[in-house]
């Protein structure tokens, strides 16, 4: 590829292209199955088909298709095995690579923004991206002081792109939806639009990176490298080696599995509570696994990178969430349910049952219900089939629900979070996190005498 397609008449007609596509191999299979091939074999061939198409287009237009395509690729857990296989290995290309920018590109835009010397700002810059994602590429390269830095170079034209791509899926969303069983896919396209202006601002991510770096500092459990140099289109923070966590999900342990699926729910609920945001975009590919944790080299740390898409939570995440989670599980139906009215989860004009509310709950959080959890796949294909069906209780009372925009971005990164625990089939104590983190989940009186013991024990 010689450069990121720009011109909105190229990427809408590629995109366009897709649910063309998705129906002329529709008619393709019906044709097959005319001619006597089964149905399962026919079925299989029409999504590893839709999947090549839909990921090669995504990958190679970068911008908002292969943002969408990443959102996507953490909710592969959900589908059923029969068409997740097809899916995984396009879905898993999306989290870590795409065709990278030009190096006669990268190296105009670090002359524009770094001043025509940029090379004398580094002892080495290595041409061939060790990453490229969708707003922007990354080069491992030595600053000039000597320190290992990753250099995070913006594609030229980048936002329009976003903007034209994003657009243009809102249109035949619902031509994406079975993709994902139990999802609302415009939604999704919509936040991810909100929030373009604010993922291409380099600033912005510099000042949510640097406050991570310095509060996680000597963190036994979570790395966070430093911002070294920020300008426009261009981020140099320091560079971490690690096992990407896309590596971990197709071949790790299951010692390292298990590590790295509480480590991910730690820095889930901690990040809130100690620096005010919430890293919003949990792909694999965002995360490295590090030796040298607690207990030594052959103990791992999680490392976090890109923190485009925060959302700001002065205080942590919002109380109500631990108060009715802690309330669902207690079997408190009614004041779940007055909890939810109040804070907008049931419009006033809807009136539900409190207890077909809980019984709606309680399959979602069972990993809070236990002292630990093995996610898996074939969990979150349950909830999302008991979601998804039209015929079931569960599908006609997630209709009638509402999400309050304030906790839209929260609930997407929750499920992502969920759906990377699933693919790393981690075992879990989800419940540690949420009594050490989740404002509400421990009732005042129990927090005091929590924090009695813990002075005890320590003294």
């Amino acid at each position: 590829m010689s450069d990121l397609p720009r011109k909105a008449v190229t990427r809408t007609a590629k995109l366009a292209a897709l649910p063309l596509g998705f129906a002329g191999r529709a008619t393709w299979g019906l044709g097959k199955r005319i001619v006597g091939e089964s149905a399962e074999i026919v079925g299989r061939e029409l999504q590893q088909r839709t999947a090549e198409q839909l990921f090669k287009v995504l990958g190679e237009l970068k911008g908002g298709a292969m943002k969408f395509g990443q959102a996507l690729s953490v909710f592969e857990s959900a589908l059923p095995e029969e068409v997740a296989g097809p899916y995984r290995a396009a879905l898993t290309k999306l989290q870590d690579a795409a065709p990278p920018m030009p190096t006669r590109t990268v190296h105009s835009v670090l002359a524009e923004r770094l001043g025509a010397n940029w090379p004398d700002l580094f002892v080495e810059f290595d041409d061939k991206p060790a990453a490229a994602a969708s707003i922007g590429q990354v080069h491992r390269a030595v600053w000039h002081d000597g320190r290992a830095v990753a250099v995070k170079v913006q594609y030229p034209g980048a936002g329009e792109a976003l903007l034209s791509d994003l657009t243009q899926l809102s249109r035949f969303a619902r031509l994406l939806g079975p993709l994902i069983p139990g999802m609302d896919v415009k939604p999704l396209i919509s936040e991810l639009r909100d929030r373009v202006s604010e993922e291409l601002d380099y600033a912005l991510e510099a000042q949510a990176q640097q406050a991570h770096a310095e509060e996680f500092a000597g963190d036994p459990d979570v790395v966070v490298p430093a911002v070294v140099h920020q300008c426009e289109q261009v981020l140099v923070t320091e560079w971490i080696d690690g096992i990407p966590l896309s590596e971990v999900i197709t071949a790790g342990t299951q010692e390292q599995r298990d590590r790295a699926g509480q480590l991910l729910s730690r820095f889930l609920f901690s990040g809130p509570a100690r620096t005010g945001l919430l890293h919003a975009d949990p792909h694999p590919g965002n995360f490295r696994l590090l030796p040298g944790g607690p207990d030594g080299e052959e103990d791992w740390r999680l490392g976090v990178l890109d923190f485009g898409t925060v959302d700001r939570l002065a205080g942590g995440l919002p109380e109500p969430i631990g108060e009715s989670l802690r309330m669902t599980l207690d079997g408190e139906a009614d004041a779940v349910y007055e909890l939810l009215c109040a804070e907008g989860f049931v419009k006033e004009s809807i009136e539900l049952d409190p207890d077909a509310v809980l019984d709606y709950l309680l399959p979602i959080i069972e990993p809070a219900e236990v002292e630990e959890f093995t996610f898996s796949r074939g969990w979150m294909r349950s909830q999302a089939a008991r979601i998804a069906d039209p015929r079931s209780p569960a599908h006609q009372l997630g209709k009638q629900l509402n999400l309050p925009p304030a906790y839209l971005l929260i609930h997407r990164v929750t499920l992502s979070t969920i759906g990377v625990l699933c693919q790393l089939g981690a075992t879990v104590r989800l419940r540690d996190e949420l009594e050490e983190w989740l404002p509400g989940f421990v009732p005042e009186g129990d927090l005091e005498d929590l924090d009695a013991q813990d002075s005890a024990a320590g003294a």
